[in-house]
């Protein structure tokens, strides 16, 4: 893939991207960011941490790589429109770093960071109004599945993108990317489980949407 020559689709990724940006940008309050020593170290924590795990990854065709996501824990943490931009920062970083294409920074924005992060914040809303608000619905209903089923988002979405962009045929996506997807399932399921039971046990008052009277005093 040429990083300087956009796609038809990439060109369109791109513009959706920048246009879910400038929306979530407007909501988000940069002055907080500024003043608030405690948003300062989670939002840009999580971004250097994301950098990092992102920028370890197994693949053998460009652009086939797989590596943990954590998007699952972010959005509890940091409340869905921070994830966004915390992640963002993230996939930036690793686009300069030279993990990913230049050209393939919308479409990694919106399968990447925006899906799984929606997802697993839609899955935390449903669950809030409709469901029990117990600390063991909290931990596996809007952690442990929603981190299986991001990542498994992610790596189907994005194995449609490579076929139909006409990157690769579907043989090589499907016998070198999709097929290991349920191989990633558990392991990033146990990692944002993993991460937001130690957070509420330990630090609470990190995870923006848990509520100690909701979830621990009610019970």
């Amino acid at each position: 893939m040429n990083n300087f020559q956009f796609t038809e689709i990439q060109t369109i990724a791109a513009v959706l991207a920048v246009v879910v940006c400038f929306v979530v940008a407007k909501r988000l309050t940069f002055s907080r960011l500024i003043s608030d020593k405690k948003i300062q170290h989670l939002v840009f924590g999580s971004a250097a941490s994301l950098f990092v795990l992102w920028m370890f990854r197994a693949g053998i065709y460009d652009g086939l790589s797989v590596h943990f996501l954590w998007l699952s824990a972010l959005p509890l943490v940091l409340g869905f429109r921070w994830a966004i931009f915390s992640a963002s920062l993230a996939l930036i970083g690793v686009t300069i770093a030279g993990q990913e294409h230049i050209n393939m920074l919308g479409v990694n924005f919106l399968l990447g960071v925006l899906g799984p992060i929606a997802l697993t914040y839609g899955v935390y809303s449903l669950t809030f109004y409709k469901l029990p608000r117990h600390t063991f619905v909290y931990i596996f209903l809007c952690a442990f599945i929603p981190g299986a089923l991001s990542i498994g988002l992610k790596m189907l979405s994005l194995s449609g993108y490579y076929y139909l962009d006409d990157i690769y045929s579907w043989y090589t996506v499907k016998d070198n990317y999709l097929i290991l997807t349920s191989l990633m399932l558990f392991p990033e399921a146990m990692f944002n489980g993993m991460t937001i039971t130690l957070l509420i046990i330990y630090r609470p008052e990190w995870v923006y949407t848990f509520y100690d009277k909701l979830y621990l005093d009610e019970q």
